[in-house]
């Protein structure tokens, strides 16, 4: 199951200490002894694979190497290395101690959330002429230490959603080879699943019912996920009762969630049409056309239906240039 919402802890790593030393060689006395590393950092790095977050399942503090201590002779000690925590692209990272968010939306984009300590000074950067023999030296700088928040939102070019048991799923794997559970009830997908129609990334949302941005079923748990989808198809059932329900039903909640998400271009697919005769087909379309223009049948057992979602995106590959 694809975790997409967890809290960890980061800890950036201890500057090493400075030390106090001397030349022992004859003409040259003097202090020698070196700065101290820094501390490594916590840095996030954006990946293609949206499951990445579930690594993180089993081990919730991260904490990254301190600096070593400065050696005599005027050598520095080592820089510890960085930690790189791997994130899937689309993915907020929250800082709950201080209430700031940033943002992974590049493969290999880094951000640095937890800075490591300065290393300290060594008693060579004390010396003066006044002061020729210092025995001062600084201790390493700390690291941060932050609650950290990590919230997938996927980015996707179309987002497929609609009640539960609508065809989502059956759709996606039909057009895009993808492997999402198909099975005649409701919740049959419990996380977002991705296809790719040459180079179009398409989302099946899980499946929302009324109430969902309250929390109810499956919540706002998947909500979130539509946010970043830039086009919007609708699924309503063929078998449905009250088409025209489902599609205020599923736009309220949309809307209750985040009212930008009514902005996004709609298309509208009375799925699973090969399940009513072609009267019924005809009227319950005339009925949603009302609701939007862009309305028409699907159906993976209808080789002209899916033509004309084929078509559709062929459109969008092409105003995207992809």
């Amino acid at each position: 199951m694809l975790l997409d919402d967890i809290q960890i802890k980061i800890q950036s790593g201890k500057g090493g200490d400075g030390i106090v030393a001397f030349n022992k060689s004859k003409m040259a006395l003097g202090p020698t002894g070196g700065n101290g590393g820094n501390g490594g950092n916590i840095i996030f790095e954006g990946v293609s694979d949206l499951s990445a977050l579930n690594r993180l399942r089993n081990k919730k503090v991260f904490k990254a190497e301190d600096g070593k201590q400065g050696r005599r002779q005027l050598n520095d000690g080592t820089n510890a290395p960085d930690t790189i925590i791997k994130i899937p692209i689309g993915t907020v990272i929250h800082n709950l101690a201080n209430g700031t968010k940033n943002e992974i939306t590049k493969i290999n984009e880094q951000i640095t959330s937890a800075r490591g300590g300065w290393g300290g000074k060594g008693n060579w950067y004390f010396r003066g002429s006044k002061n020729t023999s210092p025995k001062e030296s600084e201790t390493g700088f700390p690291g941060q230490n932050f609650d950290i928040r990590l919230e997938l939102k996927m980015i996707a070019n179309v987002g497929l959603v609609g009640l539960p048991n609508v065809g989502k799923s059956s759709i996606l794997n039909e057009l895009t080879r993808a492997n999402s559970k198909v099975a005649n009830y409701h919740f049959t997908t419990l996380a977002p699943h991705l296809g790719a129609y040459y180079g179009l990334i398409l989302a099946d949302i899980p499946g929302l019912i009324e109430g969902a941005s309250r929390g109810k079923g499956l919540g706002i748990k998947f909500l979130r996920h539509i946010e970043r989808t830039q086009i919007i198809f609708h699924l309503i059932s063929a078998e449905s009762k009250h088409p025209i329900k489902d599609y205020t039903s599923i736009r309220k909640e949309l809307a209750s969630f985040n009212k930008e998400l009514l902005k996004k271009k709609e298309y509208l697919f009375l799925s699973k049409s090969d399940t009513i005769d072609q009267s019924s087909i005809k009227k319950t379309l005339s009925k949603l056309k009302k609701k939007n223009p862009n309305v028409s049948t699907l159906s993976i057992y209808d080789p002209d239906a899916t033509e004309r979602v084929e078509k559709i995106l062929n459109k969008i590959i092409k105003e995207k240039g992809i």
